[in-house]
């Protein structure tokens, strides 16, 4: 568990020192919001039907800018070689990789969705649903894409490579999220949509740093 804290306290000294990356997330995540009124019309009942959808679709193309220097700067450099043949296992210095890229990514995101479902007239009473779909979303946006970015490493428009495996592994993510704003604005509960959101995270926080350490062990063998 040292071994682990001082992996997690390097990753934050980074992510601190590349601090421009989350002031890009955000500044991404509230452009595209912004642009989509002057789009479809200011019409209120129009922005306010399409808000919950816009601000999650936003927040996943916002949450891809970030994710291919998850792992590229270690590769780049070497570090990658030494976290894999250091004693702490590989899964969970993806799980601490993970964990800062959800806390300087998916943390400001969430923090920066009121303001815009507030621009976008979604009603208020909607805001905690939207809030906790973001809250169990957003992990799994970092713990999937972790797997893209660990595929992806040393190809050609690696960029490119990583939208292409990630965002067909996330429409259940925003199926669901955006499901269950919509059925608690329709008076049926998101109770059900949250769940299958959860058991979604849960599935991904089991799969995903194993699936993803042994791309990372291949990328460093060859």
């Amino acid at each position: 568990m040292s071994g682990l804290s001082v992996i997690l306290r390097r990753e934050i000294r980074l992510a601190l020192r590349h601090s421009t990356d989350s002031f890009m997330v955000v500044g991404f995540f509230v452009i595209a919001v912004v642009l989509f009124p002057f789009g479809v019309g200011p019409e209120s009942n129009m922005l306010a039907r399409i808000g919950p959808g816009v601000i999650w679709v936003a927040a996943l193309l916002a949450a891809m800018l970030s994710m291919e220097r998850l792992f590229q700067t270690d590769y780049e450099d070497g570090s990658l070689e030494l976290l894999v043949l250091s004693p702490v296992p590989m899964e969970l210095t993806v799980c601490a990789k993970v964990f800062v890229h959800w806390l300087t990514t998916g943390v400001p995101l969430i923090l920066t969705a009121p303001l815009l479902a507030l621009m976008m007239n979604v009603p208020f009473e909607a805001w905690p649903v939207m809030l906790a779909s973001l809250a169990l979303g957003t992990p799994v946006l970092s713990l999937i894409g972790a797997i893209g970015a660990a595929l992806a490493l040393g190809a050609r428009r690696g960029g490119v490579l990583l939208s292409l495996l990630v965002l067909p592994l996330l429409i259940p993510v925003l199926i669901f999220a955006v499901g269950a704003i919509d059925a608690h604005l329709m008076g049926g509960g998101a109770k059900a949509n949250l769940l299958l959101l959860g058991g979604v995270l849960l599935g991904a926080l089991a799969l995903a740093p194993w699936a993803s350490a042994a791309a990372l062990r291949q990328a460093v063998a060859s």
